[in-house]
């Protein structure tokens, strides 16, 4: 695949487009088919975290205790062949004891000191941060680093962390003391942001079933770390048309309330709107689930579909908001619905709004 913007219904993929595709949607479903042995429902949150990890991105799963996010992670690690750390955040964690610390070792043989650089646990293809929230802003300031440069700095070392490299990392949203909220630099570095929900009453039926017996289901190991890195290759290389582009610019653009042509329901319940590396996550992320669903071009469904996971934590909305129990889901639900996929149809139609209504609206 390349990254030409031509339209992908008159740019036919070719033959190894195509087979790279279908590879990818195959890895996916086993990955899905081997963590339902263990995880039961949640299809929704199983493929958003898939996304976020085969479009080179980082997660932060958030839910109420005992919805398995731990053991969806774990599982996730066990369905892959990478190697994998937990660390368990709490109020006494130093940074030293993410990234590793220097020791001074002595040679027997000659006397001589030296220092020896311990690695610490972020040094793993899969990293479980749970319960990020717990642990003050200086240890939480030392992963980002590593989310972001992909590697960590120690003594005036760098070091590189292993390729690939994921963090997962969950929050309780319901006890708010002793907690310390993520800053919003943090937060944005975060791909998706996956809320967790409840299971149905079937669902909740077959968890007890499975979670009752001695059995414990042994699962398969379906990608290598290279395996992994080759399909992250692929959905880079899933061509985007202009217009797809266009709408998810157009999309992030609308969250922000300082503009003079922001929508009424933006100015009334957001404070701050998504920055452009919500642009950039939104199409990645499209181009994922693309990818995953057997397509090997960008459709506006796809950029619709990942809008919440990857908008949800970006737009900060105010007092009136929350006085009126307006959530970020839903300003982003009403600029799906308000945000005209093709600017210069919505315009000749006279449905186009006055936010869209210049050249430079992208």
């Amino acid at each position: 695949m390349s990254d030409s913007t031509d339209n992908p219904a008159t740019t036919p993929p070719a033959d190894d487009d195509l087979a790279a595709v279908e590879r990818l949607r195959d890895a996916y479903q086993k990955l899905r088919a081997e963590m339902g042995k263990v995880i039961v429902g949640q299809h929704a949150v199983l493929e958003e975290l898939l996304l976020a990890v085969f479009a080179r991105g980082h997660c932060l799963l958030i839910g109420v205790p005992g919805l398995a996010k731990t053991l969806m992670i774990h599982t996730l690690s066990n369905a892959l062949d990478l190697t994998y750390n937990r660390i368990q955040f709490t109020p006494d964690l130093m940074p030293s004891d993410i990234t590793g610390t220097e020791v001074i070792q002595e040679d027997k043989a000659t006397g001589v000191r030296h220092f020896k650089f311990l690695r610490g646990p972020v040094f793993a293809n899969v990293v479980l941060a749970d319960e990020i929230n717990r642990t003050p802003p200086k240890t939480q300031a030392a992963m980002l680093e590593a989310m972001q440069e992909r590697q960590v700095t120690v003594g005036g070392e760098r070091h590189r962390l292993p390729d690939p490299f994921f963090v997962l990392a969950t929050q309780n949203p319901i006890e708010q003391e002793g907690t310390y909220p993520l800053p919003e630099a943090q937060l944005d570095r975060f791909m998706i942001n996956v809320l967790v929900g409840y299971p149905d009453e079937d669902e909740e039926r077959e968890i007890v079933r499975m979670t009752t017996t001695a059995d414990r289901p042994e699962l398969s190991k379906i990608l290598s770390a290279v395996e992994v890195l080759a399909l992250q290759e692929i959905v880079r290389r899933v061509p985007v048309a202009d217009h797809a582009i266009n709408y998810a610019v157009r999309l992030v653009r609308s969250t922000r309330r300082d503009r003079d042509d922001a929508p009424d329901f933006v100015r009334d319940y957001v404070s701050w709107g998504a920055g452009p590396r919500a642009s950039q996550y939104l199409v990645l992320a499209a181009k994922a689930r693309a990818v995953l669903h057997g397509r090997h071009h960008v459709a506006v469904e796809d950029i619709r579909s990942v809008a919440a996971p990857v908008l949800r934590h970006r737009i900060i909305t105010n007092f009136n908001a929350e006085a009126e129990g307006v959530k970020p889901d839903d300003v982003v639900k009403r600029l799906i619905e308000t945000v005209p996929v093709d600017a210069n149809e919505a315009e000749q139609s006279g449905k186009l709004p006055k936010l869209f209504r210049s050249a430079n609206a992208v």
